[in-house]
C-alpha cells in the first residue's frame, strides 16, 4: 500500500492514546505521522513519542491539516466539529473516534467487517461508533446469519473510562478516599462510583431509557441495517477502570447447542472464546487491552431451547475505539484506490 499522510487530533485524550499506540503496533502504511492537541497553547512546548522516536504535538491550528490524507479527531466534541467545519475545503478524510458525529445521519457510522462496504471516494468523514454497539453489532451479526433473532435484551456494566481519564482518576481517588476512611470528592459522576453501582446519571425518557442507552440502540439498528431488530438494552455504571462486559439474552427462530455457537465465533477473528473457569473467568481483569471480543459463559434454557444467555467482555480502547477505527481507515482507502500499491 502507498503510505498515507496522517495526523492525529486530541493525542494526550484517551481514546488518542490508544490509536497512536495501535497506529505503532499495526504498522499503520505512515509516510507522515503528525500530532495535534488543543491544550497546547504554545509551540515545540510539548513532546510525544512514536515508534521509537520523539514526537511534537503541535499547538491545533486547521492549516496544518492541509495536505494530509487522514485525520483522527480524537478530542473533545466541540473540537472535532468545529475541525470538520473549518477543513471542509481541505482533500483530507476525517475519521472520528469521540462519537462526535454518530447521531448525524449523513455520515456513515461503520463497524469494520460488517458494513465497511459503504466507504467511498466520496466519503470525508466517517464516525466510530460507542464501543457497546461494536460489540453488539459483531455478535448479532454473525448470530443472524446462521439463525434469525427475534429478540436480544442486554445488561451492560460500563467502565470509567467511559468518560476518559478524568473518570479514571475519580474512581481511582474516590476508592483511595474511603480505605482512608475520607469523605470522597464528585467532579465527574454525580455520585459515588466507587464501590457502588448505579443504573443512570442522565434524565431518562418517558419510558425510563437513558440517551445512551437509547444511542446504542440506534446505532446498532443502523450498523446492521435492520431498522426494526428487537433490541434492548439496561446500562449501569460499574466501579471498574477498563472494558465494558454484557450479559446478552438472545431468542432465536430455530434452537441452537452450545457447541454450536461456540463455533460461530471461534471461526471470527474478531472473538476469543474461552471456557470458563472459577481461576479464571473472563472478566475486566483478563481481558483488559486484549484485541478481541472474548465470549465466556454461554447459558442454554433447557426449557426454551431456542433461548440462550451470553456473556462477553471487551476493552472499550482497544476493540472498541482505536482497532475499529484503524481496520476502517485501512479499508476506506483500500477501497478508494488512494493506497495504492507502490
Amino acid at each position: 500500500m502507498k503510505k498515507l499522510r496522517v495526523a492525529l487530533v486530541g493525542t494526550d485524550s484517551l481514546r488518542g492514546k490508544e490509536i497512536k499506540s495501535v497506529l505503532e503496533q499495526k504498522h499503520f502504511p505512515l509516510a507522515v505521522m503528525e500530532f495535534y492537541d488543543p491544550e497546547v497553547k504554545e509551540e515545540y512546548s510539548k513532546l510525544t513519542e512514536f515508534a521509537g522516536e520523539p514526537k511534537v504535538i503541535h499547538h491545533l491550528e486547521e492549516k496544518y491539516l492541509e495536505g494530509l490524507d487522514l485525520v483522527f479527531l480524537a478530542s473533545a466534541r466541540e473540537v472535532n466539529a468545529r475541525v470538520a467545519r473549518r477543513t471542509k475545503d481541505l482533500k483530507c478524510r476525517l475519521l472520528d473516534v469521540n462519537e462526535t458525529f454518530n447521531d448525524n445521519p449523513r455520515v456513515p457510522l461503520i463497524v469494520a467487517g460488517i458494513n465497511d462496504h459503504l466507504l467511498g471516494e466520496e466519503i470525508t468523514l466517517v464516525a466510530n461508533p460507542h464501543p457497546v454497539t461494536i460489540f453488539l453489532a459483531h455478535v448479532l451479526h454473525l448470530l443472524s446469519a446462521r439463525n434469525k433473532i427475534k429478540k436480544a435484551v442486554c445488561f451492560v456494566l460500563q467502565p470509567a473510562s467511559a468518560y476518559d481519564e478524568s473518570g479514571m482518576d475519580e474512581l481511582a481517588h474516590q476508592s483511595i478516599s474511603l480505605l482512608s476512611f475520607e469523605t470522597p470528592t464528585r467532579k465527574v459522576f454525580p455520585t459515588q462510583v466507587a464501590f457502588n453501582l448505579i443504573s443512570c446519571f442522565e434524565e431518562v425518557d418517558n419510558f425510563g431509557f437513558s440517551p445512551v442507552e437509547r444511542r446504542i440502540i440506534k446505532e446498532v439498528k443502523r450498523v446492521l441495517d435492520k431498522p426494526r431488530l428487537p433490541l434492548f438494552i439496561s446500562l449501569v455504571q460499574a466501579p471498574v477502570f477498563h472494558t465494558y462486559s454484557l450479559m446478552t439474552y438472545l431468542e432465536c427462530e430455530r434452537e441452537m447447542e452450545i457447541g454450536e455457537i461456540e463455533q460461530i465465533f471461534i471461526k471470527s477473528p474478531y472473538f476469543k472464546v474461552v471456557k470458563p473457569e472459577p481461576s479464571q473467568p473472563v472478566s475486566a481483569i483478563t481481558v483488559a487491552g486484549q484485541d478481541e471480543i472474548f465470549i465466556g459463559q454461554i447459558k442454554k434454557e433447557p426449557e426454551f431451547p431456542r433461548h440462550f444467555w451470553l456473556w462477553m467482555v471487551a476493552d472499550n480502547l482497544t476493540r472498541g475505539s482505536a482497532l475499529n477505527a484503524y481496520e476502517v481507515a485501512l479499508k476506506w482507502f483500500e477501497a478508494t484506490g488512494r493506497a495504492e500499491k507502490e
